[in-house]
């Protein structure tokens, strides 16, 4: 079986999608005509140096793992059995699988990146070499309790989000604590999924209401539950999914329980495809038993960006 994987934001780079605008001029342009701006320029050149910022980011990041996605399918042939992305990525596996057009994708991404980017005074971390237990007892033990953790990456890669005062004082209590190898700050102006991101979640919900998404004809494994979307909870997923963690290493062991997987990252980077190493080699598939109700689900594939 076969699961492409679409990378979230902290893959963008400058030069990104180089060869694949000029190559899909049609969808290129109605990516510029809804954002207002070429996306090509922003993310060949970055004229404005605009590109690392989330209201840039995340649209350009979209577009660029949906372009990719049709070079790989150009080129391969290959379809998905099951799609996965990170954060950002995940409305790139909904693409995939059918959820919605490649225009409602990027309307949804384009308000979500700027509801995002108002969120300020927030930081994020990256703390190297404790599992989540660890990390829990050094938030609870040093009343640290404001902050949540944000990405479950991998069992020694979790990343906590909060109030920049709070991750000021987090960072040398964790710098000190045995078995931490690293304790990386994040170039982010928010707390993002967490409790902090409240006041985006509830104006997003308000723009969201407005569109209904198709039926998934591909499995496609949320951020928020690490299991299969279910068609009815796509929106509330995507609500969810601003301010609760992204559990992706419950979400590779629940796609190595499922028989032998190949996955292939889909977009700028390889940061999950080192992820999803890392995950194969320390932690073991979930046991899910037959009365799984995820596993009696079946949809068929579709095409992207129709």
């Amino acid at each position: 079986m076969l699961t492409y994987i679409f990378p979230g934001q902290g893959s963008q780079v400058k030069e990104m999608g180089k060869t694949l605008f000029d190559e899909f001029k049609h969808i290129t342009a109605q990516a510029d005509d809804i954002l207002g701006y070429s996306v090509k320029k922003l993310c060949i050149e970055d004229p404005n140096f605009t590109l690392a910022q989330t209201q840039y980011t995340q649209p350009a990041l979209y577009v660029v793992n949906a372009l990719s996605y049709l070079k790989k399918i150009k080129d391969s042939g290959k379809k998905p059995d099951y799609v996965a992305g990170h954060s950002l990525g995940e409305y790139n596996a909904l693409l995939v699988a059918g959820a919605f057009e490649f225009a409602i994708g990027l309307k949804l991404v384009q308000k979500r990146g700027e509801l995002m980017s108002h969120a300020m005074g927030g930081g994020m971390a990256a703390v190297i070499g404790l599992k989540e237990e660890e990390i829990i007892t050094v938030l609870e033990e040093n009343n640290l309790q404001d902050i949540d953790i944000a990405n479950y990456n991998s069992p020694s890669q979790i990343v906590i989000s909060g109030l920049q005062t709070d991750i000021d004082r987090a960072e040398p209590i964790f710098e000190r604590t045995k078995g931490v190898k690293l304790f990386i700050r994040l170039k982010t102006s928010g707390a993002f999924h967490s409790r902090y991101m409240e006041a985006a979640k509830r104006k997003f919900d308000a723009y969201i209401n407005s569109f209904r998404f198709s039926e998934l004809m591909i499995p496609v494994i949320s951020n928020v539950h690490a299991r299969p979307y279910q068609q009815a909870e796509i929106g509330a997923n995507l609500l969810q999914q601003i301010t609760h963690p992204v559990r992706w290493t419950e979400s590779i062991k629940y796609l190595l329980s499922l028989g032998k997987m190949e996955f292939e990252e889909v977009g700028p980077g390889r940061v999950l495809t080192g992820l999803v190493q890392k995950i194969q080699i320390d932690e073991k598939p979930l046991v899910i038993t037959k009365e799984d109700p995820f596993l009696k689900n079946a949809y068929k594939h579709s095409k992207c960006c129709s």
